[in-house]
């Protein structure tokens, strides 16, 4: 199974795709994750994305399709994936449709996670006092003022991503400000849709 996860930053994205991992056993893609370990690891491509990340702006597609087709490419990823903060934009979107056809597979679901933008600020203040109180450094975009940058370049560039599969018909809508465990029956129900369509 090939799923796409789609929400604004805070929606909970990576806590759904850490139970869809567990339930279907598939390889969990944030590129948040990869971005941040490949600038933790001091390449080139990771310096020059943790400096646009610091600011709170959109890594640029190049370097995000680069990072996602290799991933894509290893064994671990045969048996399926969940990608969390890919495609952002409406051609990574396509650079990915390009990418499994030429694998011969394709995207199963795409499931966004609707919230309420006031409401997910709110939530992101919340994280990063968790993330103190529990000794964990918060990240960096976890500040207000970043985190409102991050959720302006979502608006202005990931939101169009939910147009376009919405015409490809892939794209279930589930409720993001439900508790989780109700965010997760209603994508298991979305996916439950999905196989006797």
């Amino acid at each position: 199974m090939r799923l796409v996860l789609l929400g604004p930053p805070g929606a909970g994205k990576g806590t759904q795709a850490a139970r869809l991992v567990e339930k279907f056993s598939l390889l969990h893609l944030s590129t948040g994750d990869m971005l941040r370990a490949a600038s933790a690891a001091g390449t080139p491509t990771g310096l020059a994305a943790k400096e646009i990340m610091d600011r709170g702006d959109l890594v640029p597609d190049a370097i995000v399709v680069k990072i996602i087709e290799d991933r894509i490419a290893e064994k671990d990823a045969v048996n399926g994936f969940v990608l969390d903060g890919f495609p952002r934009t409406v051609a990574q979107a396509e650079s990915l449709d390009a990418m499994l056809k030429a694998k011969n597979q394709k995207l199963d679901a795409v499931i966004e996670l609707e919230v309420d933008a006031e409401k997910l600020v709110d939530r992101i203040v919340k994280r990063a006092e968790e993330a103190k109180h529990a000794g964990v450094p918060v990240r960096k975009d976890d500040d207000p003022a970043v985190f409102s940058t991050r959720l302006a370049a979502y608006r202005a560039q990931t939101a169009p991503v939910s147009a376009y599969y919405r015409q490809t018909g892939l794209l279930k809508a589930v409720d993001g400000m439900e508790s989780i465990d109700a965010v997760t029956h209603a994508i298991d129900a979305a996916l439950q849709h999905r196989a006797h369509a």
